[in-house]
């Protein structure tokens, strides 16, 4: 997935990824998955989850490829972050939220800190299979121990939509976080008919997980 092929989306407000309320999924289980103060959001977008788990007492760390939407969610905030480098991202902060917009694979250690948690709702499902291995492998290796994931995922036939939002099977999921400890399934539940716009996609059926990652 071309980095060009995101920026341009944001560029012409493509965006029917982003919700205009918080995820209910994330409502139902961040006490469950975050008893700790900081949590990362890759790929953050400009997403109200993120107002959500600053409202629930967590310094949120998001990376976004796209500085128009690093920018609009300060802006749509009233929000003047301070605005510095970090080798190759540029660094957001204020309140609560400290946004670096850039490339996700850029981001090292000394960025996230003590954080030991992961909300990613729109991360691995927006990668292809190959960059979704990428992703999981740079997570292990920037974040400290233990550590907490928070993964919300779409499983569906690939052959019958062209993503993204790609699929992540079970397997794929058990596959990509085998050095965890413990994965557990939260949640498995068809969403078809309350997001019609997949059967115009030419989906029979559409299922979205849930699931709590631990190492």
């Amino acid at each position: 997935m071309e980095p060009d092929f995101w920026l341009q989306r944001w560029q012409n407000q493509q965006i029917g990824f982003h919700l205009n309320a918080p995820h209910p999924l994330l409502q139902k289980y961040h006490e469950q998955c975050f008893p700790e103060r900081n949590v990362l959001v890759p790929l953050c977008g400009k997403s109200l989850d993120m107002e959500f788990l600053a409202t629930m007492g967590h310094k949120v760390i998001g990376v976004e490829l796209s500085e128009l939407a690093v920018s609009q969610f300060f802006s749509e905030r009233e929000l003047s972050p301070s605005v510095s480098s970090n080798g190759t991202l540029k660094q957001f902060e204020a309140a609560d939220y400290c946004l670096y917009q850039g490339d996700f694979f850029d981001l090292d250690e000394a960025a996230v800190g003590a954080t030991t948690h992961v909300y990613d709702r729109a991360a691995l499902i927006a990668l292809p299979s190959a960059m979704r291995r990428q992703y999981v492998a740079h997570i292990e290796k920037i974040l400290p121990r233990p550590l907490s994931i928070l993964l919300i995922t779409l499983d569906y036939d690939q052959s019958a939509m062209q993503g993204p939002p790609f699929a992540v099977s079970e397997q794929e999921v058990a596959d990509l976080y085998g050095q965890a400890t413990s994965i557990t399934q939260l949640r498995y539940t068809s969403i078809i008919e309350q997001d019609p716009g997949f059967k115009e996609q030419g989906l029979d059926d559409i299922f979205q997980a849930v699931y709590h990652i631990q190492y």
